[in-house]
């Protein structure tokens, strides 16, 4: 499936990097490719998330149109909030 990123989640990158959370278009990728759990709460999104280190997921807000994936943001997020 062809994935693209929107001009939001590219610019997401650098926010990040600034406050110290270091992802790449790899980490986003696998993401939502092999995620650990889909949130299907704000549908049509999809919110995909995995384990980024001990203390932290990644989640990738997504959705699909017309057989693209597009990638909208991602955040990270402390896996005592989002692991319940």
């Amino acid at each position: 499936m062809q994935i693209r990123f929107t001009t939001h989640a590219l610019r997401k990158f650098e926010v990040l990097r600034r406050h110290g959370f270091r992802v790449s278009k790899q980490h986003v990728v696998q993401a939502v490719e092999s995620p650990d759990r889909i949130d299907y709460s704000r549908l049509p999104l999809l919110i995909a998330q995995v384990d980024f280190d001990r203390r932290r997921v990644l989640r990738v807000v997504y959705k699909i149109e017309a057989g693209i994936l597009v990638i909208i943001t991602f955040y990270p997020g402390k896996k005592s909030q989002y692991e319940k």
